[in-house]
């Protein structure tokens, strides 16, 4: 099994988001269990024209990650209670990357994060050097369909339909 690399996440996050399901998200917990749950689903943002994209509005301290090296993790809190985990993937100052929307056992991006104890403090860490968590690619190749973004009404049809979510069928 190994570790993602710089390559893997330096390329556009609409060639990123579909080769990362399949892998398995992992994360070694302070007595040192191993958690991992293999990536279902995931959905791309792509840069400040996406209406959908945090980004959308420009420059923030909130969206400051976005616009950083690709392979950082971006955490965020949704709706107040859940916590949302994203990679950060192509070229600095172009803001995009993709969401996990889904592990094949925690069905929903808030479950995974809750299982894998993710919150706030993995903000702006980088899945190539922390060592507590990565991800990892065993081989593993499902096939995938994709479908409209869920979840983003507020960005209008045109954004909500674009076929940026990848699952493993």
């Amino acid at each position: 099994m190994k570790r993602l690399g710089a390559d893997f996440f330096h390329r556009d996050c609409l060639e990123v988001a579909p080769d990362l399901v399949g892998k398995l998200l992992m994360r070694q917990l302070p007595d040192g269990t191993i958690l991992q749950e293999r990536i279902a689903e995931t959905e791309a943002y792509r840069g400040e024209e996406d209406e959908a994209c945090h980004a959308h509005k420009g420059r923030t301290p909130r969206t400051e990650l976005l616009y950083r090296e690709s392979g950082l993790i971006y955490v965020y809190l949704c709706y107040g209670v859940h916590w949302l985990m994203n990679v950060i993937t192509g070229e600095p100052e172009q803001p995009q990357g993709v969401l996990f929307r889904a592990g094949t056992v925690h069905d929903g991006p808030g479950k995974l994060t809750k299982f894998l104890q993710i919150d706030r403090q993995w903000n702006g860490d980088s899945f190539l050097t922390c060592p507590t968590l990565w991800i990892a690619d065993d081989g593993y190749r499902p096939t995938l369909r994709t479908a409209e973004r869920v979840g983003i009404a507020y960005a209008g049809e045109m954004w909500q339909k674009k076929p940026w979510r990848w699952i493993q069928k």
